[in-house]
């Protein structure tokens, strides 16, 4: 399995093509930003496009949604509480930041223990509500895609309609911290880390 990345948009948002060597299927994980900078790195990939995953309803990372689906003629998946984000201009903060994002309505939602295949690989969701309502993580055995849940030595903000940091760090601590420590985490925004660097770094998991 190989993972690729483009940060993309004002605010270098990472969207991921997670690709299955096997079969040369791919997910897209948060199109952000620049939709033909984003059509474009995907064309030049040559995979066969499965789905769009969005690991949270935040205009930085659902830009793309609609311009991705429709030029793959895929689905898109996103957790219910997230969901009306993905058309309401204000509740995905775009309003906050001067423009209007509006993504395509989700064709199925992302639930807590749901699976998601690729290839011979499996993806499980985890909720890990906090920086948004219906913020998940999409796990392997070995990676794990992140969004604004976890960052490297850090969390994401939960000052936004909807954020709590008690519920955010409360599922990292019971949900993804008992994950092993080599399992490399890809976030929404910044460099990759480690399980076990969070642990023994990450600042809000201290105490």
């Amino acid at each position: 399995m190989k993972v690729k990345t483009l940060i993309n948009g004002s605010f270098e948002e990472n969207c991921y093509m997670v690709i299955d060597e096997t079969t040369n299927e791919a997910l897209v994980i948060d199109p952000g930003s620049e939709p033909e900078r984003i059509l474009n790195w995907l064309k030049g990939a040559n995979c066969t496009i499965k789905y769009v995953l969005n690991t949270h309803g935040h205009s930085d990372h659902i830009g793309c949604n609609t311009a991705v689906c429709d030029e793959f003629k895929v689905k898109l998946g996103i957790h219910p509480l997230d969901a009306p984000m993905l058309i309401n201009p204000q509740l995905n903060l775009s309003t906050f930041w001067g423009m209007e994002v509006i993504s395509k309505p989700a064709d199925f939602f992302l639930n807590e223990n749901d699976i998601v295949t690729l290839g011979k690989n499996t993806f499980k969701i985890i909720h890990t509500p906090g920086h948004s309502p219906g913020g998940i993580c999409i796990v392997n055995d070995n990676i794990i895609f992140s969004g604004d849940s976890l960052f490297a030595e850090s969390i994401g903000r939960t000052d936004f309609p909807g954020g709590s940091t008690k519920a955010l760090v409360t599922s990292l601590k019971n949900k993804i911290l008992p994950l092993d420590n080599n399992v490399i985490v890809y976030p929404g925004h910044g460099p990759t880390t480690t399980i076990g660097h969070e642990k023994d770094f990450n600042p809000y998991f201290s105490v």
